[in-house]
């Protein structure tokens, strides 16, 4: 018996048959009809990291860096017919949107050294950008890209955060790669606040009173936002602490530069295109690390020497002086008083509680630049940068020396060259001593052409010659 496929409708005309009382179904019917409506979210989806997510992120970018680095070919290289020649190479970081007109907050060691900088939104418009200004000191840097009325992110403030509160690390840890611009969202909490890191941070920064966090802070979310529950940036992801089996991966234990400090840099970046360093003139002990060590974390900020004529002076300080309390902040050692000095401002006027002895006093110091931001500078030849050393910054840099020219900047050929570097102090140049930044400008201009020649520097306490040659 030979079976045969019933098609759809003889199976309806039999089935209805069967059926008897059963009406045929109509052969033509209206075609379905697709809600294309978005799906309703339930109500307990939302929480506060969703709606603090979704209010900053769009201030979220993506910052791609290039930075041309000169190779030198090795006689192995060469015997392969390999030249000497530029590299580029390729970073990226995290930054996020803080004025509607283009100027956007990093980190400078995303930026530091880029011949190119590229930032991405969240939509996937790119801008090339401007580096505004850079702070290496503080781990920060502001970007400029032409554009307006663009999504900003609000800033909060980074005092008076609980231990133990929401805190939402946003930024792009691989960039590009992934293929779209959208921001990755990693949640914790507030871990502590007032860290102080000697070691294996990512960056070259002095990372001071930083805030803690177990939210994953990943390579390339540095810059990003660290944001709490009301949607309010209150740092800047910065550094992850990555020991030597993680394989830089982060192990829940990140760092934030507080927003409060991130906010006046960028004032200052902005409007002076520099940071000005507040200081008073004195130098404290950094604690002892190791073993029964712990008393020396908390006894205060120990004044190891005091600049003559500097405010510090002026206020009655002297060495063997204990700083307990700068403003409303407890000082337990000498990096609490350098978080301090972070967030203060030239010519604030900061009371001090004091230790001397037994007893307690109180201390009005104002805040000063660092001596030689107001010194005279000497260009030499457009390579180096010169200041004059005075008594204060003597003092202050601990030369052992009196007199000689102190380089503040130095191009990075010279320094290659010479292996001078910015902080050092030229003493003497052939059989001459230097007594002043002049002196050195003119004598080597006047060496040009003239041979090998012999300047002697001062650093870090040692005295050494370095051979030079001016073609």
């Amino acid at each position: 018996m030979t079976m045969r496929r019933l098609t759809p409708l003889c199976a309806a005309l039999l089935l209805a048959a069967c059926e008897g009382a059963t009406s045929l179904p109509s052969v033509a019917q209206t075609p379905r009809q697709v809600n294309s409506a978005p799906v309703p979210i339930a109500s307990q989806r939302r929480t506060a990291i969703t709606e603090a997510v979704a209010k900053v992120a769009p201030s979220v970018v993506t910052v791609q860096t290039e930075v041309i680095q000169h190779v030198q070919a090795s006689p192995f290289d060469m015997f392969f017919g390999r030249q000497s020649g530029d590299q580029v190479q390729a970073g990226l970081g995290s930054g996020f949107i803080v004025r509607a007109d283009g100027i956007i907050v990093t980190n400078a060691h995303v930026v530091a050294g880029a011949t190119k900088i590229v930032v991405a939104l969240r939509d996937g418009t790119t801008y090339a950008a401007q580096l505004k200004g850079i702070d290496e000191q503080n781990d920060l840097a502001v970007l400029k890209v032409d554009a307006k009325n663009l999504p900003v992110a609000t800033l909060g403030t980074s005092r008076g955060l609980l231990i133990g509160e929401w805190a939402i690390a946003i930024g792009n840890p691989y960039g590009f790669l992934l293929g779209n611009t959208e921001p990755s969202v990693t949640a914790g909490v507030i871990s502590a606040t007032g860290r102080n890191l000697t070691a294996r941070a990512e960056g070259q920064g002095v990372y001071v009173d930083m805030i803690q966090t177990d939210a994953s802070i990943n390579p390339g979310n540095s810059g990003g936002p660290l944001v709490n529950a009301m949607g309010e940036v209150v740092g800047v992801n910065s550094s992850l602490y990555s020991p030597g089996n993680s394989n830089g991966g982060s192990i829940g234990l990140g760092f934030a530069i507080p927003i409060d400090r991130a906010r006046r840099v960028t004032e200052d970046l902005l409007a002076h295109g520099k940071v000005r360093r507040p200081w008073i003139g004195v130098k404290t002990e950094l604690p002892q690390q190791g073993i029964g060590s712990g008393d020396a974390l908390t006894k205060g900020a120990v004044v190891r020497a005091v600049v003559p004529s500097s405010p510090a002076a002026t206020a009655g300080l002297q060495a063997g002086d204990v700083i307990l309390r700068s403003r409303d902040r407890t000082l337990h050692n000498a990096y609490d008083w350098e978080a301090e000095l972070l967030e203060l401002r030239v010519d604030d006027q900061v009371p001090l509680v004091v230790r001397r002895g037994g007893r307690e006093f109180r201390a009005n110091v104002r805040i000063a630049d660092q001596p030689e931001v107001n010194a005279p500078r000497v260009a030499v030849l457009k390579e180096l940068e010169l200041i004059t050393l005075t008594p204060a910054i003597r003092a202050e840099r601990g030369f052992r020396r009196d007199r000689g020219a102190l380089v503040v900047k130095v191009s990075t050929g010279v320094a290659e060259a010479l292996g001078i570097q910015a902080g050092d102090l030229i003493v003497q140049i052939n059989n001459t001593p230097v007594t002043e930044a002049q002196q050195v400008k003119n004598g080597l201009e006047s060496l040009s052409g003239r041979g090998v020649n012999r300047m002697y520097i001062e650093r870090n306490g040692q005295i050494f010659p370095v051979d030079f040659q001016i073609r």
